[in-house]
């Protein structure tokens, strides 16, 4: 683990989720950290990456803060970002200075509370994954430093979100309850990231569209199937 991060520095700022899809071309150690060097090179101001080793190496050739998750697919629960405690130790040993979890009401095996609590016991600052304003609301009062837009559109009572654009209207009422909200989920161009820093985040990240190729060619292969249809 790293030194405790001041949390101003991201105000405003872009983070790079690093995170290659699961199995692909570029799902390596050595390209996650090409990724995330770039970003930095680049300008961002912290990187979201998965996976403990990923986190690891990233740390060793860094210099801005990380912000460290691992995915599971759990068979009992549906909640996948950092579920366990022993995920949490192993991404501050890892040298993650933010952990982000899921903060859903979603049923889990591990409880929000008891996530927070551990995260703090490590030094760790802390960032909710959340898919509603209530989420948001209790994670915040629970005292983590940052509230993600993450899972919105990604949970059963959330799932109408349209895909194409940032969850605005999540942004702008957890902003206004005085959240320190992360944009996050589903912004796929520039304008849409400075719409989401215009609707009160306080800073934003960006993922696919920036890390994940195959997401990318796909918006570009339909846009002209599409084209091509209307002659």
């Amino acid at each position: 683990m790293r030194t405790v991060i001041d949390i101003n520095q991201l105000k405003n700022r872009l983070v790079v989720s690093c995170q290659p899809v699961t199995d692909g071309p570029m799902d390596h150690v050595d390209i996650v950290v090409a990724m995330a060097k770039s970003a930095e090179a680049a300008g961002a101001s912290a990187v979201r990456i998965e996976g403990v080793e990923n986190v690891r190496q990233v740390a060793k050739n860094l210099h801005i803060p990380i912000i460290g998750i691992v995915k599971r697919d759990l068979d009992d629960f549906p909640v996948r970002i950092t579920p366990f405690i022993a995920d949490i130790t192993a991404l501050a040993g890892a040298g993650a200075d933010i952990v982000a979890f899921d903060a859903t009401r979603r049923a889990r095996p591990v409880s929000v509370e008891e996530l927070y609590q551990h995260a703090r016991r490590l030094g760790l600052r802390v960032m909710a994954d959340c898919a509603t304003l209530d989420d948001g609301i209790n994670a915040a009062a629970l005292g983590c430093d940052f509230i993600g837009s993450t899972l919105s559109g990604y949970t059963a009572e959330t799932v109408d979100q349209p895909m194409h654009r940032p969850d605005l209207e999540l942004i702008g009422a957890l902003a206004k309850r005085g959240c320190r909200v992360m944009a996050e989920g589903r912004i796929r161009e520039p304008a849409q990231a400075a719409a989401a820093l215009q609707a009160g985040a306080f800073a934003v990240t960006v993922g696919s569209a920036i890390t994940r190729i195959e997401h990318i060619t796909e918006w570009y292969r339909s846009a002209l199937d599409d084209a091509a249809k209307r002659g």
